[in-house]
């Protein structure tokens, strides 16, 4: 008798307690916070100073921008090119040339056939298949402070951020123009084409959490939103609608569509300038200082 009413009890207390089990993962679903990950899917190990992270769905690969020491003036950065597997196929696949020398490079992006690479002078471009490089244009005349991300409008046209000036150029033909300079509170890091909103997004670096749009149709500089905590933000890449964000104050990456943000997940060290998967659904974290570049998966939802 006695050993039947404890085997009740035992059995009560085991589904009351998957049921309060449920409960709490649905809470962590739901609110606020970074929710439970499993970590990284893979790390890609033997890089040196990875700032940037660009991803090429023709090709199916990885471009990984490598500072290899000092960012302004040494002559020796490189891009390396990584399967999706986080393999490295060819760790100094571009590289500079004798006239125009890669010292840092830090933020890509594709237009065409070709890499643009931003760079502490100006921008080095590259064919994406073979990795030779085709051109260059000098910024020196525009004294750049730091130029950082390089961004296309759906026409081609370029637009670089200086994030040492707070300062925003666009590039038509090889004609460089400054667009916003005063008029950024905080100076612009990154820099993606938001197509819901039809303008540009910038990243505020320097303890903003402001996501400012500028729209090339009217010049105009707006709020777009905020995040609720974190700052000195990286890269940011639009994937499913949504802004990938990377904020390295808080070591974190979060989730924004429609003034809504989400922290996704916390990383190990400062999170650089993020690239998509756009195939997998997976983000590529830089971290200059750890010398790797992680590959996390994506929450569907958020």
């Amino acid at each position: 008798m006695w050993s039947r009413i404890v085997t009740r009890h035992f059995r009560f207390a085991l589904i009351f307690a998957a049921a309060l089990l449920v409960q709490l993962d649905s809470a962590r679903g739901e609110g606020g916070g970074a929710p439970e990950t499993a970590g990284p899917l893979f790390v890609i190990e033997g890089l040196s100073g990875p700032e940037a992270v660009h991803y090429d769905a023709e090709q199916d690969v990885y471009f990984v921008s490598n500072f290899n020491g000092d960012a302004a003036g040494d002559a020796n950065g490189f891009i390396s090119r990584v399967g999706p597997d986080g393999e490295i196929e060819t760790r100094e696949f571009m590289v500079g040339t004798p006239d125009f020398p890669l010292h840092g490079p830090r933020g890509m992006r594709i237009v065409d056939e070709l890499l643009w690479v931003a760079d502490a002078d100006g921008l080095h471009a590259f064919d994406r298949r073979s990795g030779k490089h085709l051109d260059f244009i000098d910024f020196s005349g525009h004294a750049p402070g730091f130029l950082n991300d390089v961004e296309a409008d759906p026409a081609g046209a370029l637009y670089l951020t200086d994030t040492g000036n707070a300062r925003l150029f666009r590039i038509v033909d090889g004609q460089i123009t400054v667009l916003a300079a005063a008029e950024l509170e905080s100076p612009p890091n990154g820099i993606v084409w938001y197509s819901a909103a039809e303008a540009f997004v910038l990243a505020p670096w320097g303890g903003g959490l402001e996501l400012k749009a500028w729209r090339p149709a009217t010049g105009e500089l707006v709020e777009l939103g905020r995040l609720p905590e974190g700052g000195n933000i990286d890269g940011l890449e639009e994937y499913d609608g949504r802004l990938i964000v990377a904020s390295q104050v808080d070591q974190s990456i979060w989730s924004w569509r429609a003034g809504e943000a989400v922290k996704l997940f916390d990383t190990p060290g400062r999170p650089a300038d993020i690239g998509i998967d756009s195939r997998r659904g997976r983000v590529a974290i830089p971290y200059i200082v750890l010398d790797r570049v992680e590959i996390w998966a994506l929450p569907e939802k958020q």
